[in-house]
């Protein structure tokens, strides 16, 4: 069958009964990761009962593939296997796992761009229990969609016209590099809760949006040389220091609410091992004491004078350090 999102979305809504495996492609590689990481979310798939493997790794991996899409958690829940990057040449392997009568896992393969009446797409399209759903580019009335709900649900009240035409001249051709920039714009004009104009140009360099999830996650988990190289092309792209002030403040909040309650939040797959690794090794008097250390920051990035990324620059390789330490410490325990 032929999905749009929308009957995606609908589907998971139903828990997905009557369909075992979707196919996810397309050229908009953010749109393709978000929606098969909303299909673990919906499905309340638990972190020991999913299984992802690339399609590189299919020769080597198929026999554990098989094993883990055709046998009942043992600790209890449903179960899901995610195949990526996959091609035409997959086809029959994809075809043999997901009509397997055994298969008890619902399975999510994800591609990028993928040939009309290719074996992949022919095998999802033409069976009426399978699924494939298109990933293009966001149009002006799919991005204005995802604009508002996004700012609106972090508390935003306001965004001005000529803010949105900006946007639309600059998002859309990846979704997760859109979710990213408007994570950091809801952030940024927290304050005022208003988008104008001048707000979306700070935050939204020429040249599109940053990512600076490699940024906060090598941070908290250690990585020190990871650490440093994500800032030197956030700030290569543009971003503004309190920014990236703000948004540490945001990761280390999340970060303590995880390490208090001791559950996991969820998190896209790809930042998932580097959060929980955090989680071990920093402590609740660790993080709020950083915590306190930020809005010192915050402040002196507005009243001392000086260059502020500097500041931001000092702050996190300090951090980054202290973070590796605290993992190194945690390991010979």
């Amino acid at each position: 069958m032929k999905w749009k999102e929308s009957d995606f979305n609908n589907a998971l809504s139903n828990q997905m009964a009557n369909v075992p495996a979707v196919l996810i492609y397309g050229p908009d590689a953010g749109q393709v990761d978000e929606l098969a990481d909303k299909a673990i979310d919906k499905l309340e798939i638990d972190s020991v009962n999913l299984f992802v493997v690339d399609a590189n790794e299919l020769k080597d991996k198929t026999d554990a593939l098989f094993a883990e899409a055709c046998t009942p958690s043992l600790l209890g829940g449903r179960r899901m296997v995610w195949v990526a990057n996959v091609g035409d040449s997959d086809a029959p392997l994809v075809r043999e796992l997901v009509t397997h009568k055994s298969l008890d896992a619902f399975v999510v393969v994800t591609a990028a761009e993928l040939r009309a009446g290719g074996g992949m797409r022919a095998l999802f399209e033409d069976a009426q229990n399978l699924a494939a759903i298109p990933c293009y580019a966001d149009d002006e009335q799919t991005l204005g969609k995802v604009i508002r709900e996004s700012l609106f649900a972090a508390g935003i009240k306001q965004i001005e016209p000529d803010a949105m035409q900006y946007m639309f001249s600059r998002l859309g051709g990846d979704r997760g590099v859109t979710r990213s920039f408007l994570k950091k714009l809801s952030i940024y004009v927290d304050d005022t809760k208003t988008v104008t104009l001048v707000d979306v140009e700070k935050c939204l360099p020429d040249n599109g949006a940053v990512s600076i999830d490699d940024f906060l996650y090598s941070l908290t988990a250690g990585h020190i040389a990871a650490t440093q190289l994500a800032m030197d092309r956030v700030f290569f792209d543009g971003a503004e220091p309190i920014m990236l002030v703000r948004m540490l403040d945001f990761h280390f909040k999340k970060l303590l609410d995880a390490v208090a309650t001791g559950r996991m939040p969820k998190l896209f797959w790809k930042v998932a091992d580097k959060f929980g690794a955090a989680m071990r090794f920093w402590s609740e008097d660790e993080i709020i004491g950083v915590l306190a250390r930020l809005t010192e920051l915050e402040r002196q990035t507005k009243t001392t004078g000086m260059p502020s990324e500097l500041l931001v620059r000092d702050f996190a390789l300090k951090l980054s350090v202290r973070a590796a330490k605290l993992a190194l410490k945690a390991r010979r325990k």
